[in-house]
Formats: C-alpha cells, sequence, structure tokens
C-alpha cells in the first residue's frame, strides 16, 4: 500500500498520507511522495483543487523523531542529515504556493510541529472541531524554527510566539480565530465540506484561479504601490483571457457561461 495515495474525483485531486501506524510522520519517503505528487499535479490541467488529508487518527504529527534521533548517532553525517531533511522538506512546503491549484488541507486529530506547518502552508484549511494544532517541538527541547516560518505568516506574531514558547496546543475554533484555518466543522461532516469546498473552486474558471493564486502571493511580498502596478497587469492579462469575456458576457446576459475550462 502506498504511503500517499491519489484519488481523483472530477476535477479535484484527493491526497491522503496513509502511514497512520506514524501518525502520517513526515519521514524522508513522506517527504519525497508528496513533493513528486505535487509535482505531478502542477503540469495536471485537468485538476483545479486537491484536498490534502491523513489516514489513521490524526493529519500529521510532524517530522519522523525516530529517523532524527538515527540520523544524530553518525556524528560526521548528523548536521548534514538534519540540513538535507530541512531543506527538502521546506522545498516540498513552498511548492505548495507554487502549484497552480488551491491545495486545501483537511484536518483531523492532531497537526503537530511540521504538520502544523503543512496545515499553515496550504492555502485553505477546514478541520474537525476537535482537532489540536501546535508546534511543541520546544517541549523536547527543539525549538520548531521551521514550522515557524509558516505559522508566523498565517496568524499574529505574539500568538504565533506563544505558541512556539510554551508548546501549547489550540483547538480548531481558536484556530479559526487566529487565521490559521478557514472552517472548524463536524467531526462526522469534514470530508463532505471539505470536499464541497473543492468543488466549488474547482467550478471556477480554471484560468483565472491559476492567475489569482500566483498573483496573491507574489504582491504579498511587494509595497503597496509596487502591488497595485503588478496587480494591474495580472488584471489585464486575465482580462484577455476568451473564457474570461465570455463570464462578462455570461453574466450580463444572466446565463451561465460556457467556459473552455483550460
Amino acid at each position: 500500500m502506498a504511503i500517499l495515495e491519489r484519488d481523483d474525483d472530477g476535477a479535484v485531486a484527493h491526497l491522503v498520507m496513509n502511514t497512520p501506524e506514524t501518525l502520517n510522520a513526515l519521514s524522508d519517503d513522506m517527504i519525497a511522495a508528496l513533493d513528486e505528487a505535487f509535482e505531478a499535479l502542477e503540469s495536471d490541467a485537468r485538476i483545479r483543487a486537491v484536498v490534502l488529508s491523513g489516514a489513521g487518527k490524526a493529519f500529521c504529527a510532524g517530522h519522523n523523531l525516530r529517523e532524527m534521533a538515527a540520523a544524530r548517532q553518525s556524528q560526521d553525517k548528523g548536521a548534514a542529515a538534519f540540513a538535507d531533511l530541512f531543506d527538502r522538506c521546506s522545498a516540498m512546503m513552498m511548492r505548495l504556493q507554487r502549484m497552480p491549484q488551491p491545495v486545501i488541507a483537511q484536518v483531523h486529530g492532531i497537526a503537530a510541529a511540521a504538520g502544523c506547518q503543512l496545515v499553515a502552508a496550504c492555502d485553505l484549511a477546514v478541520a474537525a472541531e476537535d482537532t489540536r494544532f501546535g508546534v511543541n517541538g520546544v517541549n523536547i527541547g527543539l525549538f520548531c524554527s521551521t514550522p515557524m516560518v509558516a505559522l508566523s505568516r498565517n496568524i499574529p506574531r505574539k500568538q504565533a510566539f506563544e505558541m512556539l514558547t510554551t508548546g501549547d496546543f489550540i483547538d480548531a475554533p481558536r484556530a479559526v480565530e487566529l487565521g490559521l484555518v478557514n472552517r472548524a466543522v463536524a467531526s462526522q461532516t469534514l470530508s463532505d465540506e471539505t470536499t464541497a469546498l473543492a468543488t466549488q473552486i474547482a467550478g471556477k474558471l480554471g484560468a483565472a484561479v491559476r492567475i489569482g493564486k500566483r498573483a496573491f502571493y507574489d504582491q504579498l511580498q511587494m509595497p503597496l504601490d509596487q502591488a497595485y502596478a503588478f496587480t494591474r497587469d495580472v488584471m489585464v492579462e486575465n482580462l484577455a483571457d476568451d473564457d474570461t469575456a465570455e463570464g462578462i458576457e455570461a453574466f450580463i446576459a444572466k446565463r451561465a457561461p460556457n467556459w473552455d475550462q483550460r
């Protein structure tokens, strides 16, 4: 059985991390499998939204500490192995934002340390109400420095720093309040509600969403005046699309658009 399973339902791809015995920890193999799957999706024009979930009792418990402990036993390779691990994990996380499709984390159980980072790296997140989120490495003497990057770009800095320094978990409703999660829903409806959100997004004009996602992240890095100039050009690019013209004409005529769905 694959450690990462993919099941496509129309224009929505469902990725399931499938190592429940380790709470879907981000082992070397899992990081590689996720990166490979994300890379394949980047060029898959049929898919317009992605749902990422975990099998078993939890979404993701973070890095595989057994693998990390084994790497540390080799004093001449330990530091290099750790640097390589974090480089590969960071590259996988950053690929999520480069993908043209919105990626929705479907979260249950716990999302801890790098697992919380994975939620923060996704474009959207829907969580079961009893899910717990934490960057709790400090509890074992390892500050969650790389998870901090994604977390601090999702929630206010003082709340992020509190989570990082106390190691305390927050629940899903609190994660919604802070902006880490879009919605907290009943456990029994988690899959249905996440799929409904993905299906809604997949029903939009794919070209527009691809352009918009790229522009969303690019403009965040710019000063205000540059962001407006940049997004002006993005709007012009979007308006040049024939399907966008069809969408405008359909709105004026009060009918459904007849999109090519590229």
